[in-house]
């Protein structure tokens, strides 16, 4: 194959490369654009036009009905709370967990592993956590929504991995300099991966951001609510067309949806521009190396 022949079957691969990269991004952002589009416009022109991109009357009536409810702002600081707390603690007990692991000298580490794997493809169920949850008396407490989901297996194996792809050098040189475990990890191996922790950082985030399913196991307790189970309520309400105490004014179910989408997800949306760069890496780096 000439040269000339060559460069323009790769330019024509590139463009269909291009094109199709293209197309998968416009599949991914028009139901976004759609849903916005929905929670800002007004009720009478969303009647007409059903499937609306770009709304010409606008209207606020989804937010302001979400926000009528005084117990909103309350749920979304119950929401942060969750979310940072729970991720510093899922972020220090899998790094403690995550670096003995990955050092080849330690005894016994693969039939921990194998124990840690076996999590991944058997689980007790939702009948014994509730169980042993209540039996340790930690219903409608936090810690039942920390501890239950303290270390993922799959998020282990990702910063384990990419412990072990640093260089050994570094451990030896440390302790030849007399220094321990415990400062080697904080003064050396934490600082070097600063990508992976970000990585699983995001990772923990947005579970503990999404937390619903856990929270109506464990949490009878309405002033403990995070924002995705008062959502569902609020959803609830609009969707029957009766009001309460809270709410007396209710817009079109359609808008109240898209508008509990909007702020379900606007602030994770918001954080991921700034750890992007740090999420790409930690995967591949963590992936490839490994």
């Amino acid at each position: 194959m000439s040269a000339a022949r060559r460069q323009s079957s790769n330019m024509l691969f590139d463009w269909i490369n291009y094109f199709l990269l293209l197309l998968y991004a416009l599949i991914c952002f028009i139901p976004i654009l759609h849903v916005f589009a929905t929670s800002i416009a007004a009720s009478s022109e969303l009647a007409a036009h059903p499937f609306l991109l770009i709304p010409t009357r606008f209207s606020l009536d989804g937010f302001r009905f979400i926000f009528s409810s005084n117990t909103l702002p309350r749920s979304l600081i119950t929401t942060i709370f969750i979310t940072v707390v729970g991720t510093a603690l899922n972020v220090i007990v899998t790094s403690l967990l995550a670096y003995p692991l990955s050092r080849k000298y330690l005894k016994g580490r693969n039939p921990v592993m194998l124990m840690i794997v076996f999590t991944m493809l058997f689980a007790g169920g939702m009948i014994p956590n509730f169980l042993l949850v209540k039996s340790l008396g930690l219903l409608n407490s936090y810690w039942s929504l920390w501890l239950t989901g303290l270390v993922s297996p799959f998020i282990l194996i990702i910063l384990k991995s990419f412990f072990q792809a640093l260089p050994d050098e570094l451990e030896e040189s440390a302790k030849i300099d007399g220094a321990k475990d415990p400062y080697i990890l904080l003064r050396i191996i934490l600082p070097l991966s600063l990508p992976a922790i970000a990585t699983i950082s995001l990772f923990y985030a947005v579970g503990h951001w999404n937390t619903f399913l856990s929270a109506i196991l464990y949490m009878n307790d309405q002033s403990k609510w995070p924002i995705q189970v008062l959502l569902r309520q609020i959803v609830t309400v609009s969707t029957a067309g009766v009001g309460d105490d809270e709410f007396t004014f209710i817009p079109p179910s359609n808008i109240v949806r898209a508008s509990v989408i909007v702020v379900a997800t606007l602030p994770i949306l918001l954080l991921y521009p700034f750890l992007q760069k740090y999420f790409t890496k930690g995967v591949l780096l963590g992936s490839v190396k490994g």
